[in-house]
């Protein structure tokens, strides 16, 4: 009886599919003919013209017959293939919305508003925009920061897992940067801001992430090239389909299976494999705290095989102790530390800041400082009252001084000396000992596991320089390295036809960074907007460079799988799709599997 009734109905059965099968059509799939419309207007074709002509040759072929009486209809094959495609659509969104995920719970860790100390001491409560550069706010316990600055009063604890990746909190104290949108611990603390909106870090890590998935990959360019000319053949080998099955086996057979190449055909898979590996790859480097300039950065960085690793500031913390001090002047000690004080205290180099903190320890006072200057790999000298103070290397003290042994011993344990001149005459010497950082050999041990020639370079003397490497497990050492001469040995590396990273702290480091392949600098916090380099490691983590090197070896295998299996689908799918060996439906289902596998195989990244 059930049969019987759909006899009698199938014309309205008929007329009903092709109802629903125009609202899916003209509805949500209605953006494939407009965008196909306008390439026909600049005289291009494009993924969405295969779309719209195959689901359209469907629909209107089914309606002819039907008017035809003829039951052998698609409608059902332009829906699903409408509705498959939109589901590639709405995978690779999906991809980077997750991609952003983490960049949305940053965000979601900064207040909404700050509190802010006024002159007279008072706090008032105002809203994170209003917040101003050189504003004093108050953070509570367990409350966020609210921007970039420097902790004035207090030791917090700061948990900088959300920006940095590292696990473990770190303890701050007066004159340490702190970051917005990391959280503080238990300790409340006042802290002076130094970057607010668009210059915090956060910020930078924002655009830097938002950049590399919105540009193109070398890569990416060639599928651009193919896929301009693989539209134009498509419709070539349709119209050849269409007349040869008209020939040969009437119309009905000949539009059944020019439909079928032209779904089949839809490049879409081939529109995907670049674009959301490198969204997801970008996505993820991300929140590992990795800032990837662009796409071609992304790319290029997997063709690394030797890495330069500044020492100071790069496998040091910066940070330096003084361990020995050698005083052959008339002058008393804390006279002598004043001296250095007031010279050292006008330099920004991660020596002259510890010889500056050690005098304060010191007892040293401020003098007051004329013409200061600083001379790149020498050091620093300025007029202190009426005597002239140099600091700096002691390659240039006179062969035979009494200091030179003293200073062979301190490079014999690993630490960096500084001579001090007062009017010219050799005063005294410094021996500073460098923080290696915590994570620094276990790193290096991970990128030679992975085949990188690891060499450490730096100003110091062979014999200090030495001591730091064997501690590192590093064998090839660069010492006695000037700012300048670092380019010229990154040059010197790729005269030897090897592709070279060059990783330094950002800023001393410029010439290098922009010279080598590819250019990591460690920053910290607030130095992130304002780094040149290719790639920018969020919190000096050392692990990171590894982590970048195999993000982007693993997108560039995932774009080369997601190409391979595009083209094959293409060239084995057309012909047989133009020999009559698959029908419409078949062809839109294995279209849309395709691109739905493409996407999946990118997220694979994360």
């Amino acid at each position: 009886m059930l049969f019987g009734w759909h006899g009698a109905h199938a014309l309205w059965m008929q007329l009903l599919k092709a109802t629903l099968t125009a609202i899916v059509l003209f509805g949500p799939g209605a953006v494939f003919f407009i965008r196909a419309f306008k390439a026909a207007r600049h005289r291009t074709a494009d993924m969405n013209t295969l779309v719209a002509i195959g689901t359209g040759s469907a629909f209107f072929y089914s309606l002819y017959a039907v008017s035809t009486g003829s039951h052998d209809v698609y409608f059902d094959t332009a829906a699903l293939v409408v509705a498959l495609v939109l589901l590639g659509k709405w995978m690779e969104e999906r991809a980077k919305n997750r991609t952003r995920d983490t960049i949305r719970g940053l965000l979601e860790q900064l207040p909404k508003q700050a509190t802010r100390r006024e002159a007279d001491g008072s706090l008032t409560t105002i809203d994170l925009k209003a917040v101003r550069i050189g504003d004093m706010l108050m953070v509570r316990a367990f409350d966020p920061v609210p921007v970039d600055g420097v902790v004035l009063e207090g030791d917090p604890t700061i948990d900088a897992s959300m920006m940095t990746g590292e696990s473990r909190p770190v303890q701050a104290h007066p004159g340490d940067r702190v970051i917005g949108g990391t959280r503080n611990g238990s300790v409340a603390f006042a802290m002076r801001a130094e970057r607010v909106g668009a210059d915090t870090a956060l910020a930078g890590i924002i655009a830097a992430v938002k950049h590399a998935q919105g540009s193109q990959a070398p890569i990416q360019r060639l599928v651009d090239r193919v896929a301009a000319v693989f539209v134009p053949v498509v419709l070539g080998i349709a119209a050849v389909t269409f007349t040869a099955h008209l020939l040969s086996s009437g119309l009905e057979t000949a539009l059944v299976n020019t439909v079928a190449v032209l779904i089949i055909a839809c490049p879409c898979a081939l529109g995907l494999a670049t674009p959301t590996a490198i969204m997801v790859g970008s996505g993820r480097a991300g929140q590992q705290g990795i800032l990837i300039k662009d796409a071609v950065t992304l790319e290029q960085a997997r063709h690394i095989r030797t890495v330069l690793l500044d020492k100071t500031g790069t496998l040091t913390t910066g940070r330096m102790r003084v361990t020995a001090f050698r005083n052959l002047s008339a002058f008393d000690d804390t006279d002598l530390w004043s001296r250095i004080r007031s010279v050292e205290q006008q330099s920004a180099h991660p020596i002259a800041q510890s010889l500056a903190e050690a005098a304060i320890e010191a007892g040293g006072r401020l003098i007051p400082t004329l013409q200061v200057e600083t001379r790149a790999g020498i050091g620093v000298s300025g007029l202190v009252g009426r005597t002239t103070v140099d600091i700096g290397s002691p390659s240039i003290l006179a062969e035979g001084h009494a200091l030179h042994e003293w200073i062979s011993k301190r490079h014999a344990v690993g630490d960096t000396a500084v001579v001090v001149w007062i009017d010219r005459e050799p005063a005294a010497a410094v021996a500073l000992g460098s923080e290696i950082r915590d994570d620094a050999a276990s790193s290096i041990a991970a990128l030679m596991a992975d085949g990188i020639q690891v060499v450490m370079l730096t100003g110091d003397a062979e014999a200090p320089a030495r001591a730091v490497a064997a501690k590192l497990g590093i064998v090839e050492v660069e010492f006695g390295v000037s700012p300048t001469g670092k380019a010229e040995l990154v040059a010197r590396y790729q005269q030897n036809g090897q592709q070279v990273a060059m990783v330094g702290d950002g800023i001393n480091d410029a010439v290098a960074l922009t010279r080598a392949d590819l250019g990591i600098a460690m920053a910290g916090g607030s130095d992130l907007a304002v780094s040149s380099a290719d790639i920018t490691i969020a919190g000096g983590r050392l692990d990171r460079i590894r982590e970048a090197l195999r993000i982007s070896r693993k997108t560039y295998a995932i774009v080369k799988q997601n190409l391979f299996w595009a083209f094959v689908y293409n060239v084995i799918g057309i012909p047989l799709a133009a020999l009559g060996y698959l029908n419409p439906m078949v062809a839109g289902a294995a279209m849309a599997l395709s691109s739905v596998s493409v996407v999946t195989n990118a997220l694979r990244i994360r």
